[in-house]
């Protein structure tokens, strides 16, 4: 959660069906409101719990959530859809579970979770009243206020269970000293990288290998079918090149969209937050004084960006030091707006408390509300209009082509052409799944051109350039390729695997001189490869271009002067020797102590709730109170 910004930052949204907030370390609530009804028996149902169901519906609108926050690519949509439904699925398992062992949330648990994660609901002891809560609410979450408490009643349900499941779990000596070693102890290595890639540039099979291949793989090799269209386009980009546009225009955009060039008072500000929700009376001192020292390091000099990314626990901003972006009046906390909006231009406040814990405020810049002028706005008018009124132009010469198509499809393409001067054009020979970069690569395109017929036009087709109209040239039917149309790919295809084949046996073959005493760089220099030496690497570090430390654990077993397995990365190999190693310093334990006994636990608590959830799982679909129906999920990650 990013505390300050009500709006823009507070109000995250579903990630993979479920986002996690946490309040005071404890609070998890999931972001993933079902529409009334949901619970009922349905005929798309992709799960049954009980009496309650998931509705492929509901899985297709999470689905619909996520990617309008970000584009994802369409191979991952059918995993994305089968988290989702785990997701619901396991809300429901909760409730089902909930239900049996009569565990519930009351009304009371509800108002004060509320009142701890929005306190600007309450006036003191005093509730706001309905409407200012609601528009908290929507503000802040984008919600309504039914769904923002059946997602706090959620929360706290999964929190009972997950204290059922975890409080009993504590962390012994001996775990703390495995997690302090893991944590601490760090290798420096001497290293080969072997490329694959590389290798193919060096690598020229010869005539005699190409047949061989071609004869031996002949099956494999078939030409599809591919067909050759010529086509007229009215290009967008050229009718945009050859419009004018004037003053008058602009200013009668200018006009009709004036209120968005209205700009209020605004602050450009960076903060640098310590959180204090959850915390003791004792915590919140603490961190007063860290953040003092903090403000005193600025007042020497200190920049404010590098304290931000150093100190700050925003994690929306942490990594930009501290900006928050432009503010507006109303889009903070009180206590924040205040303090911001009085200072001055590269001002810096002293500490500012407000529910999320101390901020150090730094104003950047500021703006007093005005309209920007016509000129300083009109360049920003021009390329819109410009391409608006191309693409109704264009529009309006496909229509036109559409009417005279369908009036007679025996019209010629040149005609065409000719009549609402568009660019001529021919494809090379494609294929049904050959890209087709002249036009867009349009997939409606391509569907066009396998469905054309001798002597037929298309009604124009939108791509990306403009309307195309297609008329079908040439069919190259399918057939057994020959040696020369598949010469290249052969090639490719040898010069691949005798890479992959000569990059193992240098992985081997470098380990064995290594093991057997040879120096590591001679022995590498010796393979034709380039020998280096990392800096001193932890578990949770990386060689850069390399591997990280994860893939490289094995070294950590290993004594100074001990050389590793062969690692396969994919297509490169790595071949390393530890030059130096580096055990965990016993001082640095009791410093470390607390933080070491915080990680453990939280590793351990999660490992539990994921047993308990699987085991939950396991026993419903026992007992016939679970269904799933993952198969009905299959229309996702397919065009349509």
């Amino acid at each position: 959660m990013t505390g300050v910004l009500d709006n823009r930052k507070t109000g995250t949204r579903i990630l993979l069906g479920a986002v996690v907030l946490l309040l005071g370390g404890s609070m998890l609530l999931y972001l993933v409101p079902t529409t009334p009804g949901t619970d009922e028996a349905s005929t798309d149902s992709v799960a049954k719990i009980g009496d309650q169901s998931v509705s492929l519906q509901e899985v297709r609108q999470k689905v619909n959530e996520y990617e309008q926050q970000r584009q994802i690519p369409k191979f991952f949509e059918s995993r994305l859809a089968l988290e989702i439904l785990q997701n619901l699925v396991f809300q429901k398992e909760i409730e089902y579970e909930a239900k049996r062992l009569g565990i519930t949330v009351s009304d009371q648990e509800r108002a004060d979770r509320i009142r701890q994660f929005l306190p600007t609901a309450f006036n003191g002891g005093t509730f706001v009243g309905m409407d200012r809560y609601a528009a908290e609410v929507q503000a802040r979450f984008q919600l309504r206020v039914a769904e923002f408490e059946e997602l706090i009643r959620r929360g706290l349900l999964e929190e009972k269970f997950r204290k059922l499941v975890t409080d009993g779990i504590s962390v012994g000596p001996a775990e703390l000293q495995d997690e302090f070693r893991i944590k601490n102890e760090k290798v420096k290595l001497d290293y080969a990288l072997i490329k694959t890639e590389e290798l193919e540039a060096k690598i020229t099979p010869d005539e005699g290998e190409i047949k061989a291949s071609f004869e031996k793989n002949k099956s494999k090799y078939q030409v599809p079918e591919k067909r050759v269209v010529r086509y007229a386009l009215v290009d967008v980009n050229q009718i945009r090149q050859n419009l004018q546009i004037s003053d008058d225009q602009l200013k009668v955009q200018y006009q009709k969209n004036i209120q968005q060039y209205q700009v209020p008072n605004r602050v450009h500000a960076q903060h640098i937050l310590l959180m204090t929700v959850g915390k003791t009376d004792a915590e919140v001192e603490e961190i007063r004084k860290k953040a003092e020292d903090i403000l005193n390091q600025l007042k020497k000099g200190a920049k404010f960006e590098d304290l931000a990314k150093k100190y700050s626990e925003d994690p929306g901003t942490k990594d930009k030091g501290g900006d928050l972006g432009w503010l507006v009046q109303g889009q903070t906390v009180p206590e924040f707006e205040k303090v911001a909006f009085s200072l001055q231009k590269a001002q810096t406040s002293d500490l500012v408390k407000t529910q999320y814990g101390f901020h150090i405020i730094k104003v950047l810049d500021k703006e007093t509300a005005h309209t920007k002028p016509f000129e300083e706005v009109k360049d920003s008018l021009r390329a819109p209009l410009l391409l608006s009124q191309a693409d109704k132009q264009a529009s309006d010469i496909a229509d036109q082509m559409s009417a005279a198509i369908r009036k007679s499809n025996k019209t010629s393409l040149d005609d065409l052409a000719n009549q609402y001067k568009l660019i001529l054009g021919e494809t090379r020979p494609v294929g049904a799944t050959d890209p087709l970069l002249e036009l867009g690569n349009s997939t409606d395109v391509k569907d066009a051109i396998f469905r054309l017929r001798a002597g037929e036009l298309s009604l124009p087709i939108r791509t990306d350039r403009g309307y195309v109209v297609l008329s079908l040239k040439t069919v190259l039917p399918a057939h057994q390729a020959t040696l020369e149309e598949v010469r290249d790919k052969i090639i490719t295809e040898l010069k691949r695997e005798k890479a992959a084949a000569l990059a193992r046996n240098k992985a081997e073959e470098l380990v064995k001189r290594a093991k057997a005493g040879e120096k590591f760089d001679a022995a590498a220099k010796a393979l034709g490869l380039e020998p280096k030496t990392s800096d001193l690497l932890a578990r949770d570090g990386s060689v850069p271009g390399a591997a990280s430390g994860k893939q490289l654990s094995p070294a950590f077993n290993l004594k100074p002067g001990g050389v590793g397995v062969p690692l396969n990365l994919g297509q490169n190999w790595l071949v390393y020797r530890v030059a130096e190693k580096q055990e965990p310093n016993p001082a640095d334990f009791e410093k470390q102590k607390k933080e070491l006994t915080e990680s453990v636990l939280q590793s351990k608590r999660e490992l539990a709730f994921q047993a308990f959830r699987t085991a939950l799982e396991d026993r419903l679909k026992k007992e016939g109170k679970l269904k799933l129906m993952p198969e009905k999920l299959k229309g996702f990650g397919t065009s349509s």
